[in-house]
């Protein structure tokens, strides 16, 4: 069946407008819609809600998916619950003068239940209301309960109100937030349910608490059963070559589990102190920031550890092999030969690619790009002006500095630099240098790919254009007809449409 696009993207014919393969994501307006074209999404939605509410056919709400929240722990850790129970009043709250409640320090945990019911005196007080005798409430809060606004109280941690309004006001709201799927329905909800909620009491002034959201992926591994059922460490379990599996040390029949996120009830966890002692922190780190996106879930392998342990060997190498370096802070020469230059300008580019991934959390393509420099760096020994060297071997130990940071240190040492690389500021990109002296455009018709070409850098919109017509691809898609209109993205995209 064909497929029908009901999104059109800016410039394009929804009479011409194909998705191909894919569906299409982008911004635009409706098309194929009747009643909806030419709206934005946004606005086509608000239109269906508003015929519907019109003909009483329904009326539009939003569904949350917060759901009543049982607060109250039976656990002795946790923030007392700063309530009285009095025979005669009832609940009561705990005075302001007596907050906040703290916590006995000789609980004994030994006995059954809450430890805080059992205590001989935690519970038993005065009603504050009417000085009857009464009890204290014993369940302590949800730790979620502190999780959903510590933020505002980091502001100021020494503050005498729950937060300090102007340093708040000042900090908040929180630049980037981290955290694994399911915060984004239990912490992550939460803290936008408090803030709210001390928005409208005046402790905040804004609603949201966070400005930016990243959902990190999890680390999966196989799961191990022994013949009862009990969960097994991968360690206690032994592979065989046939595929099977049996518990170390005996025949006993193990189970292996489908890779599922690392848990402790599941005992599926890999203790990294053993890696660590064999090929070092370093080469650990490096092995977990290369293997995935770090949005994506990602199965846990040890075999690309020596991988990265020859890859540090291979940098201390290049810094100790390094001869007859200028000392540092030497100017690059205003001439250089052809080698020195080309590598200049790769390595400036290498600079601005890794700082952008770094800065949008694309730790695996950071390292990419590193593995990329430190070849360039390796063609240079012996062969480069000595000035363009040092540069790029200074650029490669302070790009991979949060990475590994004791190779870095290391090496930035057998520079010749008496500070540390954490004292060092980020190395900074010659913007002239990351030009690329060619850029190769993608020239599409009606948003079909058609060709690619080749154009030098800073080429103007009306030779491309030209150029792009000429093209024997573009002349065959387009059969006779004259363009409609030629969209131009410089350096990018040629969008001829017919």
């Amino acid at each position: 069946l064909p497929v029908l696009p009901v999104v059109i993207p800016d410039g394009q014919d929804p009479k011409t407008f194909e998705v191909g393969d894919e569906a299409y994501f982008g911004a635009g307006r409706l098309g194929n819609s009747r009643f909806l074209d030419g709206m934005t999404i946004e606005e086509g939605k608000n239109e269906v809600a508003r015929r519907l509410e019109a003909r009483g056919a329904g009326e539009r709400t939003v569904q949350y998916r917060l759901r009543d929240w049982l607060a109250s722990r039976q656990r002795a850790w946790g923030c007392p619950i700063p309530m009285v129970h009095c025979p005669k009043c009832g609940i009561v709250p705990v005075a302001d003068s007596n907050l906040p409640v703290r916590l006995p320090d000789d609980l004994d945990f030994k006995v059954k239940g809450n430890p805080l019911d059992a205590h001989p005196t935690f519970k038993h007080v005065k009603c504050p209301s009417c000085g009857s005798e009464a009890v204290r409430d014993t369940d302590t809060l949800d730790t979620f309960v502190d999780s959903s606004w510590y933020f505002a109280r980091f502001a100021d941690p020494t503050a005498t109100d729950p937060v300090n309004r102007d340093a708040v006001n000042y900090w908040l709201p929180v630049d980037q937030y981290i955290g694994g799927i399911e915060h984004a329905i239990l912490h992550l909800l939460y803290a936008r349910f408090f803030t709210r909620g001390m928005h409208d009491t005046g402790w905040v002034t804004l609603d949201e608490p966070f400005a930016s959201l990243f959902t990190q992926g999890m680390v999966l591994h196989e799961s191990y059963q022994d013949q009862h059922g009990a969960w097994l460490y991968p360690e206690e379990v032994e592979k065989r070559p046939d595929g099977s599996a049996v518990v170390k040390g005996t025949s006993g029949h193990v189970t292996v589990g489908p890779s599922i996120r690392m848990s402790k009830s599941k005992k599926n966890v890999v203790a990294p102190m053993g890696m660590i002692d064999t090929f070092g922190a370093d080469a650990i780190r490096w092995l977990m920031l290369s293997d995935s996106p770090p949005e994506r879930d990602v199965d846990w392998s040890e075999s690309g550890a020596e991988g990265c342990w020859r890859f540090v060997q291979r940098i201390h190498r290049l810094v100790t092999e390094a001869e007859n370096l200028p000392a540092p802070g030497t100017p690059i020469p205003s001439t250089l030969d052809q080698l020195s230059s080309t590598a200049r300008r790769v390595v400036h580019r290498r600079i601005a690619e890794v700082t952008d991934h770094l800065d949008n959390l694309r730790f695996n393509r950071a390292v990419a790009n590193i593995y990329e420099l430190a070849n360039i760096v390796g063609t240079l020994l012996g062969k480069a002006d000595g000035a363009v060297l040092r540069e790029a071997l200074e650029a490669l130990v302070l790009l991979l500095g949060p990475m590994m940071p004791h190779l870095a240190e290391t090496c930035w040492a057998a520079l010749d630099h008496k500070n540390l690389v954490v004292e060092t500021p980020w190395p900074k990109f010659i913007e002239d240098l990351t030009k690329e002296d060619v850029v190769t455009y993608a020239i599409q018709v009606n948003g079909k790919l058609r060709a690619t070409q080749q154009f030098a850098n800073g080429t103007d919109t009306a030779t491309v254009e030209s150029e792009a017509l000429k093209l024997d691809p573009i002349i065959r898609a387009l059969d006779g007809k004259i363009p409609k209109k030629v969209i131009v993205v410089p350096n990018r995209i040629v969008n001829v449409v017919a």
